[in-house]
């Protein structure tokens, strides 16, 4: 996914990790998931939110885009109180994020706007009583606009008491045991050079080293997958 916090998991890859056994491409995230369930790429950093949809799945990695607590990139934006919040423009680029807050307006905050698919631009359009959800690396620069910012992972962690995960490593077929242990490493590659990748971005919104280290969480542990596992339970309980 063409995101900052994917920079610990494609590490390795850039590297040269793997360069005679993966192809890879990057794009954003509801894009990877379309490719996945077409058999387009047979693996995917993807929303958690596609698994439903494969006709089979394995979650190849000990590491995810996920975190405990506050996300500070996936956040509902408003100049507005959420009691006043009329419309939300929903990222055109997210899957599970936009999953994840309807799950939470309907049983955590108890509001019911009406809900928008967005487009390219649509962050210009939030103001007044319009909020916005916004993921990924805008959201950095959309906290300098808002009185009011809602962090979904916040909020998550608030309604259930677990982390979540936004995004695993997904492949639509079973793929050979050396493959995989080779692929989890090369993933885990990245954590050995996190100030390393940090320095390199020099980027000035966010200080990145704090992001990677306390806002994203990217062990797939046990508490993760009973969020993941709860999350999936709310898909089922919608459809």
């Amino acid at each position: 996914m063409s995101y900052l916090n994917t920079k610990p998991l494609i590490y390795g890859f850039e590297q040269g990790m793997m360069k005679e056994e993966v192809d890879w491409m990057i794009d954003y995230p509801s894009n990877i998931a379309e490719l996945l369930q077409n058999g387009q790429v047979d693996i995917g950093l993807v929303p958690v939110a596609v698994i439903p949809t494969l006709k089979e799945y394995h979650i190849i990695s000990d590491f995810c885009i996920g975190c405990d607590g506050e996300v500070v990139t996936v956040c509902l934006f408003s100049d507005v109180p959420l009691a006043e919040i009329e419309t939300i423009l929903l990222d055109y680029q997210s899957l599970t994020s936009v999953a994840l807050l309807k799950i939470l307006l309907k049983a955590h905050w108890n509001i019911s706007p009406n809900l928008v698919e967005a487009k390219i631009g649509f962050e210009k359009e939030i103001h007044g009583k319009t909020a916005g959800l916004v993921i990924g690396d805008r959201a950095f620069q959309q906290r300098k606009q808002h009185q009011y910012i809602y962090d979904l992972g916040t909020a998550w962690k608030e309604m259930t008491g677990l982390p979540f995960v936004f995004a695993a490593w997904v492949a639509n077929k079973k793929l050979p045991e050396e493959f995989v242990i080779s692929f989890n490493n090369s993933t885990a590659k990245g954590f050995e050079h996190i100030n390393e990748i940090s320095a390199a971005l020099n980027f000035q919104e966010y200080d990145m080293l704090h992001y990677y280290n306390n806002n994203i969480n990217y062990r797939l542990d046990n508490t993760k997958q009973s969020g993941l596992e709860l999350f999936l339970k709310y898909l089922k309980q919608d459809k």
